[in-house]
């Protein structure tokens, strides 16, 4: 993630996901590195010392939070309103992994994502590892990935970019979807 907010720069970095805030100061402290940007963190429930921690925090400045579910339209507007104007948007799903949400967020938020940026969807490797401990039968099928794979079909402005995996150690395989250009769509 960090190789991939310094390589786009965003404007904007759209986050489901809040939980603990730990990747929104990761985002958060790039952007300042940068010297632009500010974060959207989405979440259902933002818990108060979460949110107080988050708040208190030096980097606040970068850092907008939206309680609320990802996918309902008033969250989405919410999200809109503040992605307004920003140049370079990029968007990380890391919320609820269950299949249908996943292919919601892709579909919802793929508008946002301007040409040359990515959507990153977490956790797929669910389906590798639903047999481990501590895990869910019920990950073998119907994650992200398999809404990952899905969506691609069906989106063709956007492809896997396969740089960021390519150590082959990652939650998140086929996870890193770029936003073609405009020739580059053309192209295909």
């Amino acid at each position: 993630m960090q190789e991939l907010l310094w390589k786009v720069r965003p404007d904007v970095v759209i986050e489901t996901g809040v939980a603990h805030g730990g990747s929104l100061m990761l985002s958060a402290s790039l952007l300042e590195i940068i010297g632009k940007g500010r974060v959207i963190g989405v979440d259902v429930e933002i818990r108060p010392h979460n949110r107080a921690a988050i708040e208190a925090h030096p980097l606040k400045r970068r850092i907008e939070l939206i309680q609320g579910s990802s996918v309902a339209p008033e969250t989405l507007a919410a999200v809109r309103k503040l992605a307004a104007g920003a140049g370079v948007v990029l968007v990380i799903f890391d919320s609820n992994h269950t299949y249908s949400h996943v292919l919601q967020e892709l579909e919802l938020y793929a508008p946002l994502v301007t040409p040359g940026s990515y959507m990153v969807a977490h956790d797929g490797a669910q389906a590798w590892v639903c047999d481990i401990p501590s895990a869910r039968p019920a990950w073998k099928e119907g994650g992200p990935l398999d809404a990952i794979r899905e969506f691609l079909a069906a989106h063709k402005e956007f492809r896997v970019d396969p740089f960021y995996t390519r150590f082959g150690i990652t939650s998140s395989p086929e996870g890193y979807l770029r936003r073609l250009t405009e020739s580059e769509v053309n192209e295909r």
